[in-house]
């Protein structure tokens, strides 16, 4: 299933459209939060859609609801094209497990850097270094708008708080990675979203400063802020009372396996908290291995079908075509990751059927 012509003639009008606004080199400025969100408004069936996406989501993390959430998609975005079909394709595969999971699509257009690299859509959409910001944020809002409209959930993680306020009001699920989960700007910020938020544990596997952080979020909080035309704000926090732990392994190994699970839940109940846990099927608790999030994925499930209650969610790392390629514009495979390798859908879509199977 390819993407709709008119999203394609969207792109292809995107350079005429920004024509008029200043990239942020040498001092010229960005489109303010407010400038881009008048530009590519919500509309109001999409928002009747993106609130009862957040309420369900809501649901599932306070165990409302007994469904799964699947945050699942490609681990970043680089073609905005793969992308929509990639949705398209989760979109109907969610109407066949939709009585027991709640698929979410991961729509990452900022990537994390342990030193130097692509640092995602948002930065550089052209993937050459030109750093053209201004196209980036106008890409990643309309894409993130048009797959809400499919009927399905973003989810996206957030590193740079000042980038959310152009796209907060289309996300649904929000991940706070393992390297940010400490951040106050980034708890402050969490406290403050609609979307239910996700911390993930430390780099090296401690489950505490992710606790520490659903705490903080949960709290109203006054902090320095941008309004939407971009100048400095006290921004004023109502708290979140939907953030949750999301084990993702450290430097010691995975973390998905039941004494683990029940350690992390014993921390959760211990600080008052609800324990509802999310397992990231990636990183170290796939040992690197995207083929082995299989294995993890099955592991998480059969435990929640034995009774663990408190798995509430999984992450998985997933394109159109498996593994990764390196990054060469101009020269690139359609739907092949350019940062980290990942499942492909025909894999995907047979693990979130099984899945749906077990826990029927």
């Amino acid at each position: 299933m390819n993407a709709p012509a008119s999203f394609a003639e969207h792109l292809a009008g995107d350079q005429a459209d920004l024509a008029a606004t200043p990239s942020c080199r040498a001092g010229m400025t960005l489109p303010t939060p407010g400038e881009l969100r008048r530009r590519l408004p919500v509309s109001p069936q999409v928002a009747e859609r993106l609130s009862a996406q957040r309420q369900a989501i809501r649901a599932v993390v306070s165990g409302h609801d007994d469904r799964m959430l699947m945050v699942v998609g490609p681990c970043s975005i680089h073609d905005p094209l793969a992308a929509l079909e990639y949705a398209h394709r989760l979109a109907e595969l969610a109407r066949k497990v939709d009585d027991r999971l709640l698929p979410v699509m991961r729509v990452y257009v900022e990537k994390p850097r342990t030193t130097v690299g692509w640092k995602g859509l948002a930065y550089d959409p052209d993937l050459d270094g030109s750093g053209d910001m201004a196209r980036g944020l106008h890409l990643s809002r309309h894409l993130m708008h048009e797959i809400a409209a499919l009927g399905l959930p973003v989810a996206t993680e957030v590193l740079q708080p000042m980038l959310a306020a152009y796209l907060d009001d289309l996300l649904a699920w929000v991940a706070i990675g393992a390297r940010t989960t400490e951040s106050q700007l980034h708890r402050e910020l969490a406290s403050g979203l609609e979307a239910a938020v996700g911390f993930k544990n430390a780099t090296s596997g401690d489950v505490g400063v992710a606790v520490d952080a659903i705490r903080a979020a949960a709290h109203p909080h006054r902090h320095f802020g941008l309004d939407e035309q971009g100048r400095p704000a006290l921004c004023e926090t109502a708290g979140n009372p939907h953030a949750h732990v999301v084990l993702r392994g450290g430097h010691r190994g995975p973390n998905h396996d039941s004494v683990s699970v029940r350690a992390a839940r014993e921390a959760l109940e211990n600080a008052g908290l609800s324990a509802r846990l999310m397992v990231d099927c990636s990183h170290a608790n796939a040992r690197k291995d995207h083929r082995r999030q299989a294995e993890v994925l099955r592991d998480v499930v059969a435990q929640r079908a034995a009774g663990e209650t408190s798995l509430m969610g999984l992450m998985l790392e997933s394109h159109l075509e498996e593994g990764k390629q390196p990054l060469a514009p101009g020269a690139l495979r359609y739907g092949v990751s350019v940062t980290d390798p990942c499942l492909g859908w025909d894999d995907t879509e047979a693990l979130l059927l099984e899945a749906a199977a077990r826990l029927r």
